[in-house]
Parts: structure tokens; C-alpha cells; sequence
């Protein structure tokens, strides 16, 4: 059985994380810490575990294999290296950091100790990513020429958010960093890395960071991407639009199908569209945590998207608060 702690209860899918990591048959929560000690304890209690008030006297612990990171945005680089230099694996939260300075030094810190790090995109394994990406792959959109990707809620709106989500030193950003974190790993999934980035935020409720965003990839190669995110939004449907010079591939969360129109498909007329069965989901981010635990080496791609993640938030950041587009090396 594997071991693991929980560090912080700070972001809101800690406890969903918690639940998966008790519902694994190869794992366990054996201890908490939290830089809250008030809601680690309480946290701690609830799952009949030690907490811990000292990070480093958790981690010295040697029946504990590895740690689950939910704590603030800001504090993920001395948390994350700190994990690290003990030797414990890491599952985190996304974004692994605000900055590619942190971001580069946590997987410099996780590649210098051996130990295994996944980063929860959760959208890359469900069904539908999965789908597209076949459909990508066989060349029935031809070259793709646009790719919008939108998630939102009325976490702001409706007050169901809580307000440590609106800090803006903790969280290091608003709508974008938080939920825009899905369709900006999305878009640069399907697209590659762009060579600019444009961002517009709205502050609708009057917080310190955006509830609203809008951000715009342009590539070498003429394809634009958009991706959009938002707390302000009572009833929009996530949604990945791919378009191509040879078709087109949509998924909503409206009615859970994939729809495909393609000229490149002999059994299709380029005016129908048609539904495309949908994938299986893949292993989530946390079965994949454990089964490279037990079998060794990295989950690279999602390392790299994660990389590309901390790299475009940044540029995105730097693009809203300059009024301009931001060129990427």
C-alpha cells in the first residue's frame, strides 16, 4: 500500500483528490499538513490521520511515499522543491506554478531527485480529448486552422467560490490561471506552442483578479487558437471546437457528443454532420501517479503540457497587464 500525505486543503478539489487517493485500492492517506492548521486539523480528523504542523517533520517520515499538493498557487515552488528534496513523489494541483522561473525550478528539483510528478489536467484523459485527437490524427480536419476551447461557472456571481479564490497574491491570478488553466492545455494540445499570446480580462464583480478572460494564440503557421474561461457565466457549456481546412470536430457538454463534418471521410458528405462515437476515458492523472510509482520513469507529455501551461499563463498575465500581445522565444 502506498502512503501518501496530503499538503494543504487550500484549493477546492483537495477534497475530491483526497477521496481518490482513499478509493485506490493501491493507496492510502496516512497524514495532513496544511498551512492553515485550523482547516488541517479539522481535515485530519475527518480522515482519522495524524496532522502535521510542520511540513518538514511530515516529510521526514519514512512510511510516507509521496504527497498530494493542493496548497496555494504562490506557495507551490518552496512546497513542491521542498517535496522533492525529500524524495517524496508529487501529485499537484494545476498550474505547477505562475512563472516559468518556478515552474523550471520545481522540474529541475523533481529530475534531480528521481521522484515521480503528475500534474492534474484531467481533461486530457476523458473521452472526448481523446476522440478528437484520433480524429486529428487520421487527418479528416486536413490542416488545422482554429481551435476554441471555453470553460466557465458563476462561482462569482452565484457566491459559491470561495473568496480565497479571488486572492490575488495566493492564487496569482483569477478566472484564467484557475479554470482557463483546462482550455489553455487544451488549445496548446491540439495546436502546439503559438509564437504570440493576447489576452483580454473582465472584472465584472469588482475582485481584485479577472472573472472573466479571453486569451488568443497566434502560430507560425496562420492557425489561431481561443481559449476562454470565466466565474461569471450562469449557463455556458464547456466546449472544444477544432476547424480545419478539410472539416471540422465539436464537443459540448450541451449534449456530450462529438460531432464530425470532414470532406476527408468517403463515408460522409461534406454537408452532413455526423456523430462520432466517443472514446473510452484513459487512466485519470492520479492512476497514472500511482501506476508510475509502482513501475518507475515520468508521465512526459504531461509534464510537458504543464511546462507549456506555467509558460502561457505567464505570457497571458504579462499580455493583459501590458495592453499588448506578448511574443513567446
Amino acid at each position: 500500500m502506498i502512503r501518501l500525505a496530503m499538503a494543504s486543503f487550500w484549493h477546492v478539489h483537495a477534497r475530491d483528490y483526497a477521496k481518490q487517493v482513499m478509493e485506490h485500492p493501491d493507496t492510502e492517506v496516512a497524514a495532513v499538513w496544511d498551512e492553515d492548521s485550523e482547516r488541517g486539523r479539522a481535515e485530519a480528523e475527518r480522515l482519522g490521520v495524524p496532522f502535521f504542523d510542520s511540513l518538514s517533520t511530515l516529510l521526514a517520515k519514512g512510511n510516507i511515499e509521496g504527497v498530494v499538493v493542493d496548497a496555494p498557487t504562490n506557495m507551490h515552488r518552496a512546497i513542491l522543491t521542498q517535496i522533492a528534496g525529500a524524495k517524496k513523489h508529487i501529485f499537484t494541483e494545476k498550474v505547477v506554478a505562475a512563472s516559468v522561473e518556478d515552474c523550471q525550478a520545481i522540474l529541475h528539483a523533481v529530475e534531480a531527485n528521481q521522484v515521480v510528478m503528475v500534474v492534474s489536467l484531467p481533461r486530457l484523459y476523458h473521452g472526448y480529448t481523446v476522440t478528437l485527437r484520433q480524429i486529428v490524427a487520421q487527418g479528416l480536419l486536413g490542416e488545422l486552422s482554429v481551435v476554441r476551447t471555453r470553460l466557465s461557472h458563476n462561482g462569482a456571481t452565484a457566491g459559491w467560490l470561495p473568496d480565497r479564490f479571488f486572492d490575488a497574491q495566493a492564487c496569482q491570478g483569477g478566472a484564467l490561471i484557475d479554470l482557463g488553466a483546462h482550455p489553455v492545455y487544451l488549445t496548446r494540445l491540439f495546436l502546439g506552442m503559438p509564437r504570440r499570446v493576447s489576452a483580454q480580462f473582465g472584472y465584472m464583480t469588482g475582485k481584485t483578479v479577472e472573472d472573466n478572460a479571453v486569451v488568443t494564440f497566434e502560430h507560425a503557421s496562420g492557425a489561431l487558437g481561443l481559449a476562454e474561461a470565466g466565474f461569471v457565466t450562469e449557463s455556458s457549456p464547456f466546449s472544444v471546437e477544432l476547424h480545419g481546412t478539410k472539416g471540422s470536430a465539436l464537443y459540448s457538454d450541451r449534449d456530450r457528443q462529438v460531432w464530425l463534418k470532414t470532406t476527408s471521410n468517403r463515408q460522409a458528405q461534406a454537408s452532413e454532420w455526423v456523430s462520432v462515437p466517443i472514446a473510452e476515458d484513459e487512466p485519470t492523472a492520479f492512476a497514472r501517479f500511482v501506476q508510475r510509482i509502482q513501475s518507475g520513469g515520468q508521465e512526459s507529455e504531461n509534464l510537458e503540457l504543464a511546462r507549456d501551461l506555467s509558460r502561457l499563463m505567464e505570457a497571458a498575465y504579462r499580455s493583459a497587464n501590458l495592453g499588448q500581445a506578448v511574443a513567446l522565444d
